[in-house]
């Protein structure tokens, strides 16, 4: 597991993008056509382990660390489970604290955090590993499917 809340000083590196987590080399700021048929915008890619991640658009601000294939798709499957509590707003049917200033997404993020254990500054499916990845998915599946068919999302 990464455990990033306690990770050495160069996790920064990482998480910019700009070291592989894999081999720890430096990675190349190159357009994603360099691996898919078509342009998607920039990423940082490291060819040696086949392992990337996109950018922000119109930044260069990694979405998070590089990742191979498996690491790529636990990560979709950690979303398909996380963003109906984070982004159709299921936190507040079951999470009831109320954080002011905080939007329904950050909640979300800040419950999960406590849920795992970790930092909320810590706290996101682009910093994870696969270890967190399924974690997330351990988390938050069940929570969905308890809500599923209620009305209350979809």
């Amino acid at each position: 597991m990464n455990n990033l809340s306690a990770a050495p000083a160069g996790i920064s590196l990482v998480l910019s993008g700009q070291v592989c987590p894999y081999c720890n080399g430096s990675t190349e700021y190159v357009d994603s056509a360099a691996v898919y048929d078509k342009s998607y915008g920039m990423i940082y890619l490291c060819r040696a382990c086949n392992a990337w991640v996109g950018v922000h658009a119109g930044t260069n601000k990694a979405l998070g660390r590089l990742a191979k294939a498996e690491l790529r798709q636990l990560k979709m499957l950690a979303h398909r489970w996380f963003d109906p509590i984070a982004m159709e707003g299921l936190i507040n049917d079951f999470y009831h604290l109320h954080i002011p200033g905080m939007n329904t997404r950050e909640k979300a993020y800040w419950w999960l955090a406590g849920e795992m254990g970790i930092k909320p500054e810590y706290c996101h499916i682009g910093m994870f590993d696969e270890e967190e990845c399924k974690r997330v998915i351990a988390i938050c599946q069940p929570i969905v499917e308890s809500f599923e068919g209620t009305g209350d999302i979809y």
